[in-house]
């Protein structure tokens, strides 16, 4: 539970789709944000968290759904008539500027309507601009929280990026905004000026008691600063959590990939609380049905180094590299790598033990065996499905049915089976019974790499074609994101069944 778990929702969205043309940004999106609370946004490049951002702002509209503010919707409502202020990775000051004018700029432009009597008793409302003292104060307070009171004649040229962005900030946050989003404002940053300003943000945030929404990719970020965060993929929420929940309980492969680093097999549940992967069968304390596929996720600073022997199984140090704090350690146990981190040493070559305690273990239901389609048999005896044409053996379809001399498909008394336009289901299976091939003429459907997950042994890829089909498979080799593939699948691994 978050610190603001009893405070009313600011800002809800619900059922966001943005759409731009036939391409789907941001799919069925739903977020409760809390008045207070620390919410960022997190995943990779394209994920749809910026266009999220942008439709809480103001800059884009849903293209179906409502965002609400206390209850209200503001889904149609331009960015200046919400009290919702932006700061971006690009800090886009204003150069010819000092640091005060740059952040009394949108003060100056403002207006706030004061109400007077006339001598009859009448109420009259009008429009006013800002005191000079009025303006002095907001400018030296939002100095003050961001730690650069006394800097007010400086010229921005003259400041550190990491002053920049506070500069930034300052802009956003003296118009008293009641929400405060965040771009990847520390992208510009070196390591060291993000780690420090990880902090200042999260004090920053305790000190004003309004509402942040950050976007990054950056995971340590996240965990370092959020109340709670919501991880994206493809347009979609994976999953929302506190950083706890994140780290620890992942709600599936891509979440315990992204975050942080993390071993993944594929497991079965082999009895009550008990999961075999890497050769071996252990204890765990998540309860499923026996024979149940799972992903099984165990992070490396759970693994427990023992000598040879004394541990639960023996494994072989492939390769042992320093990081500073602790040291990362691959070990095999027969084809799967196993990665530790540890602050004692270890010999390549050597046989040691390794221990895994039953609450390090995690289980993810992963019961995706098949690819499932909806396909059509053409007249030239192929198959056509998820964008693509691939050889099948219709013999499957048809008991006692066979090919004849001319191709033709007949039945046992030889009569042509007439199949073209012939509406069927079509079943691949995940393990190794799709290849890829860099030549797009070599496979039947060609698409690009969307996700790979290391499994120990193998990857998992998910291939999407120009429609958004999606192949999921296994492959030893390493190909990368994005490289744009064709899928090779022989006849014998597309199972055919009639509609």
């Amino acid at each position: 539970m978050s610190k603001n778990s009893g405070t009313k929702n600011i800002i809800e969205l619900k059922n966001i789709v943005k759409m731009y043309g036939d391409v789907t940004a941001v799919d069925d999106f739903n977020l409760e944000v809390k008045n207070g609370e620390f919410v960022t946004l997190l995943g990779p490049s394209g994920c749809g968290k910026t266009t999220t951002l942008r439709m809480i702002a103001g800059f884009e509209l849903p293209t179906t759904g409502e965002i609400t503010l206390d209850g209200k919707s503001i889904s149609n409502l331009p960015p200046y008539e919400r009290p919702i202020n932006t700061v971006f990775q690009r800090y886009a000051l204003f150069p010819h500027l000092n640091i005060y004018e740059n952040v009394a700029f949108g003060l100056k432009m403002k207006t706030v309507e004061s109400t007077y009597k006339n001598e009859n008793g009448k109420v009259i409302k009008r429009k006013e601009k800002l005191s000079k003292k009025e303006i002095d104060q907001k400018v030296k307070r939002a100095l003050e929280i961001v730690d650069l009171e006394g800097f007010e004649k400086r010229s921005v040229d003259t400041l550190s990026g990491g002053q920049q962005q506070r500069i930034a900030i300052a802009r956003a946050i003296v118009n008293e905004p009641r929400i405060l989003l965040l771009d990847e404002p520390l992208g510009a940053l070196d390591l060291k000026m993000r780690k420090e300003m990880q902090i200042e943000l999260k004090s920053m945030h305790e000190k004003l008691g309004i509402t942040f929404i950050y976007v990054t990719h950056d995971q340590e970020e996240a965990l370092t600063m959020s109340d709670k965060i919501v991880v994206m993929s493809d347009g979609v929420i994976q999953q929302i959590g506190t950083p706890e929940e994140i780290y620890n309980e992942p709600q599936n492969a891509f979440v315990a990939d992204f975050i942080g680093e993390s071993n993944i097999y594929n497991g079965k549940v082999t009895g009550k609380m008990q999961v075999s992967f890497c050769n071996h069968i252990f204890d765990c304390v998540d309860d499923f049905p026996r024979g149940t596929r799972v992903d099984v996720v165990v992070r490396p600073e759970d693994v427990i180094m023992t000598p040879k022997g004394e541990g639960m199984i023996d494994v072989v140090v492939d390769s042992v590299v320093f990081k500073g704090i602790h040291y990362e350690i691959t070990v095999l146990s027969g084809d799967n790598e196993i990665v530790i981190q540890s602050v004692k040493n270890a010999v390549v070559g050597d046989t040691i033990g390794i221990m895994i305690e039953p609450d390090s273990i995690h289980l993810i239901e992963n019961n995706v065996t098949t690819n499932d389609f909806d396909g059509v048999i053409t007249k030239h005896n192929t198959v056509e499905f998820a964008d693509g044409e691939f050889e099948c053996d219709l013999t499957k379809l048809f008991v006692g049915s066979h090919y004849d001399e001319d191709d033709n498909l007949v039945d046992k008394d030889g009569n042509v089976i007439h199949t073209a336009g012939t509406e069927v289901n079509v079943s691949i299976p995940v393990f190794g019974c799709i290849e890829m091939s860099d030549d797009a003429e070599e496979g039947g459907v060609t698409g690009n790499i969307v996700s790979l997950i290391y499994k120990g042994d193998h990857y998992q890829y998910i291939v999407r074609t120009e429609n958004e089909f999606d192949f999921i498979f296994d492959d030893e080799d390493l190909w990368n994101e994005n490289d744009y593939v064709s899928l090779i699948i022989k006849k014998e691994n597309i199972n055919l069944t009639l509609k």
